[in-house]
């Protein structure tokens, strides 16, 4: 098969990296609006540079992935899916989340999949924490406690560009709770603080935030976000049940260190890096979507899943700013 990709940032270029290396894509052809971007990955894979997203879609690619800035999603991931190009698309689809629904009207009821990109979908301790919940081992479920904490945060341009805290860093969390619970979130309440990072500050955004979630279950799940963490990356699920309770992301790797005496976990060193920490998650994604282009087998994560997270961040958007 032949796959597009559009965009070659830090994200976009693991994706090539994972793409080049499967066996059944044929030709990966590669834009980004920096040309020498472009330039560089193409030449360190043996990947056809184009110049546009217009020129992957003249190409006639069978699959195609969108790991552009988030304000450009919208419009491409329509326009692919129209052509009936399978998409996979970083998430969110959207910055607001009115756009994310413009792009569930616009491909609801088509048969072209789309795919996106939530990768703890694919981290071999969140699928066996959910698999643990749906066995019914830890009987009723009361608690989440959902992390996303950064070491360091992005530049002010990302700032500028990202939505905000709640949409996109703890959107990853807000997907994870309704996949590995099968619930939906009837009521948030959200608070946020910049004082730590002043471009963050001056972007009207928050650099720390907590969220509490009440699920349909009538499950409450505590949410965790900081772009700022010193000791590491810090990304962990953690599902608190009446029988048994069990966390995703609790290894030899969390940043955390014990001040109980005698206590040598974790060993460390500390994950420092989501695409380390997430490296065979990330790997896993792409390698379904090539099997989701074959035909093979259905997208595990659709616009739905996508709108429904977005609206989750857009309500803790909401009651930070409305308090």
């Amino acid at each position: 098969m032949r796959i597009g990709l559009i965009g070659l940032g830090r994200i976009g270029s693991l994706h090539a990296r994972t793409l080049a290396g499967r066996d059944v894509v044929e030709e990966l052809l590669v834009t980004d609006a920096l040309p020498e971007a472009a330039e560089r990955v193409g030449g360190e894979l043996g990947a056809t540079v184009v110049a546009s997203p217009d020129d992957l879609l003249s190409a006639g690619v069978d699959g195609v992935v969108i790991a552009s800035p988030t304000g450009t999603h919208p419009d491409l991931l329509v326009t692919f899916v129209e052509a009936g190009i399978p998409t996979f698309c970083e998430k969110p689809v959207a910055l607001q989340y009115a756009d994310a629904r413009t792009v569930l009207e616009r491909t609801v009821g088509r048969d072209t999949p789309v795919q996106i990109g939530f990768p703890r979908r694919f981290d071999a301790g969140f699928v066996r924490a959910r698999d643990d919940l749906r066995s019914g081992v830890l009987g009723r479920l009361h608690t989440l406690r959902s992390t996303t904490l950064d070491p360091a945060p992005p530049p002010p341009e990302y700032v500028a560009g990202s939505g905000g805290i709640f949409r996109d860093s703890a959107i990853h969390d807000y997907d994870v709770i309704r996949w590995v619970t099968g619930h939906e979130v009837i009521e948030v309440y959200a608070a946020g603080s910049a004082r730590i990072v002043d471009h963050i500050a001056a972007a009207a955004d928050a650099d720390t935030a907590a969220a509490v979630l009440t699920l349909e279950s009538g499950a409450l799940a505590v949410v965790s976000n900081t772009r700022t963490n010193g000791r590491g990356h810090d990304v962990r699920l953690e599902l608190l049940g009446t029988l048994d309770s069990v966390a995703a992301g609790l290894d030899d790797t969390l940043p955390l260190r014990s001040a109980e005496a005698g206590v040598s976990f974790p060993a460390g060193p500390p994950a420092v890096f989501f695409m380390d920490r997430f490296a065979d998650a990330f790997r896993r994604e792409l390698t379904t979507f090539t099997e989701v282009v074959a035909g093979v087998r259905p997208s595990p994560c659709t616009v739905d899943d996508a709108v429904a997270a977005s609206l989750i961040a857009e309500a803790c958007t909401r009651s930070w700013h409305e308090r």
